[in-house]
């Protein structure tokens, strides 16, 4: 979580087809709320460096600044004293039950709960469910910016496409290999995209028209028309390449994430800037896959791959 430190019912399941279990989707997303509460509040009570090893999963990754094994990362790295807390205020889970995502505000206190804050930002956390039942955290990433000025909202659920409240539904199962394969093929085709018709346009064409769009230094922010503000802003063009897609057992919800290079406007005089992205996919009523969240981290210059 929580880019500062530069800084997903009832079964896991591979399916290659089939029905699942009934799953209520409202009950899985207030789980999955109620274990992101958790790890903040075991980071308060036991210090960040402990909450994520309880509530990492074993292949989870993070990225300092490169992915690595976030397990690993964290047995290697004591933190640093203070106190990092977070709150989330958006989550959204798959119809299967099997993976979700959250995000939402977070702050840093340097000297520990008594000081003042020093750091803001908002992080993204991808969650999956594992054989034991429980969520753990499949990757985490996030973004600083400024101070906000007013008090993020509660949290809400993702309702497109969702059954009423308190129906569970059987969920037809999708090959997970075929729609993962499917997935990285796309994200080549939106980077292309980016290429051939302009970054902007290619999001345009890419994006949920409620797509949440984090980048550095900025509030994040939502929607189509929000997007378009936020890159003509800083004109250029995106590029990437997916190293690794995940989706869900049902194939509605699946994220990507690779690395990634901007190339600021020809004559602005700004060095390309390497990076790495992470984009969470929302399959959508008429089929399609689309963007439902995109964020891009910048790696200094100077950062060595780490081990």
């Amino acid at each position: 979580m929580k880019n500062f430190f530069l800084f997903l019912a009832a079964f896991s399941v591979l399916a290659t087809g089939g029905v699942t279990q009934k799953v209520d989707l409202d009950t899985e997303l207030v789980l999955l709320v109620e274990s992101e509460r958790d790890f903040a509040k075991a980071s308060r009570a036991k210090g960040t460096r402990e909450a994520f090893l309880d509530y990492l999963a074993d292949d989870a990754i993070l990225f300092r600044p490169h992915p690595v094994d976030g397990k690993k990362w964290m047995h290697d790295h004591p933190a640093p004293p203070g106190l990092l807390s977070w709150e989330p205020i958006f989550a959204d889970v798959s119809r299967a039950g099997d993976l979700g995502y959250t995000t939402g505000p977070w702050q840093w206190r340097k000297g520990g709960p008594e000081d003042k804050l020093s750091a803001f930002g908002h992080y993204v956390t991808i969650w999956k469910r594992q054989p034991d039942n429980a969520w753990k955290v499949a990757l985490d990433t996030g973004i600083s910016h400024p101070a906000p000025i007013n008090r993020p909202p509660n949290w809400r659920s993702h309702q497109n496409s969702r059954k009423p409240a308190g129906k569970a539904e059987q969920m037809p199962m999708v090959n997970v290999e075929t729609e993962r394969a499917a997935l990285l093929l796309l994200d080549r085709e939106f980077a292309k995209a980016s290429t051939a018709q302009g970054t902007l346009q290619a999001y345009l064409s890419y994006l949920a028209d409620d797509a949440r769009f984090f980048r550095m230094n900025a509030y994040p922010v939502m929607g189509k028309k929000a997007v378009r503000a936020a890159l003509s802003q800083t004109p250029g063009t995106l590029t990437w390449q997916p190293t690794k897609a995940e989706v869900s057992s049902a194939g509605d919800l699946a994220y990507t994430y690779g690395t990634s290079q901007f190339k600021a406007k020809a004559g602005d005089g700004k060095p390309v800037e390497n990076g790495n992205y992470v984009r969470i996919w929302k399959k959508q009523p008429d089929g399609q896959w689309k963007v439902a969240l995109d964020i891009v981290n910048p790696i200094p210059p100077t950062a060595a791959p780490t081990n």
